[in-house]
């Protein structure tokens, strides 16, 4: 079993920026991906981004990256999600999730085991 808490929501203004941290513990030697989604109000869960905990490499949802940027601290089993410029439609509960799939696809929610608790951002106009 792997878990994972998130830290780091809160209320910004618009064009504000936040910083989301997910600690991974248990078996972490079993991930081989971590990712962030996000679920607005009324809507479903959809991916943001993940990375391969094995070589770093980084698949963003379109239209995020540049604003949005995920980073790691392997020593830490941490993850983070630098938010900056944020925008209203930004404002959702903010899960990070981690599979133990070697491959597959990123994106799907199904390709992920283990889902944090969810950390509220919520982006003021």
């Amino acid at each position: 079993q792997v878990q994972l808490v998130e830290s780091g929501g809160g209320l910004v203004q618009a064009g504000g920026s936040l910083r989301l941290s997910c600690a991974a513990s248990g078996r972490t030697f079993t991930m081989y991906a971590m990712a962030w989604f996000r679920q607005a109000p009324g809507k479903e869960r959809e991916f943001v981004v993940a990375m391969s905990w094995r070589d770093g490499t980084t698949y963003y949802r379109n239209g995020v990256r540049g604003r949005l940027t995920i980073a790691r601290d392997n020593a830490k089993n941490t993850v983070f999600l630098q938010m900056n410029s944020l925008k209203p439609e930004d404002t959702a509960v903010y899960y990070c999730a981690a599979s133990s799939y070697s491959s597959g696809t990123y994106s799907r929610r199904d390709h992920y085991h283990y889902w944090g608790q969810g950390t509220q951002v919520t982006v003021s106009s």
